[in-house]
């Protein structure tokens, strides 16, 4: 370490700049940059790994990792945007059991609808980003909403089929 670098331990007034490791109440979230005072940031968060000092190298890699993330959530909200695609047009079909009338026996869950899709058209998603409007107890085409990403809302197209019960 050369003694530009060892500037943190040295205050400016008591305030030493520090980059949270984790969340810490009343101080800040993970990854933040924050000032605490001198005392609080090298006999508690350095200590205990919560935060790192504010050097150049400490800056330096925190933009790096910023900017990846950056990179993967683009990447992965353009990968969202192609299942909606897909998906909107596309008609997902369930085959319940129902009464003569229409009714099914129970309603058609978030986990029903996930399920079906990982068979049908194997995408994977997480039945609580599937949002049903309306219980779903009768045979017949409905719409429900799939949160794939923030943002990013897919409409889902549902034909509900009727099999009638053997006796």
């Amino acid at each position: 370490m050369t003694p530009q670098d060892e500037v943190y331990f040295v205050s400016k007034g008591g305030v030493m700049k520090v980059i949270l490791l984790t969340d810490v109440k009343k101080v800040g979230k993970r990854g933040e940059i924050v000032e605490a005072s001198d005392g609080y940031a090298r006999n508690y968060l350095l200590p205990r790994k919560l935060a790192i000092p504010a050097d150049k190298q400490n800056l330096n890699e925190l933009s790096a990792k910023k900017s990846a993330e950056a990179r993967k959530r683009e990447q992965e909200k353009q990968e969202a945007i192609k299942t909606k695609e897909k998906l909107e047009k596309e008609i997902l079909v369930i085959n319940v059991k129902a009464g003569e009338n229409g009714k099914t026996f129970g309603s058609i869950t978030s986990k029903e609808i996930a399920d079906n899709l990982e068979n049908q058209y194997k995408i994977s998603i997480d039945k609580k980003k599937i949002v049903i409007k309306d219980q779903i107890k009768n045979i017949g085409l409905y719409t429900v909403d799939l949160r794939l990403f923030e943002g990013v809302i897919a409409k889902l197209k549902i034909n509900v089929k009727g099999e009638a019960r053997k006796e």
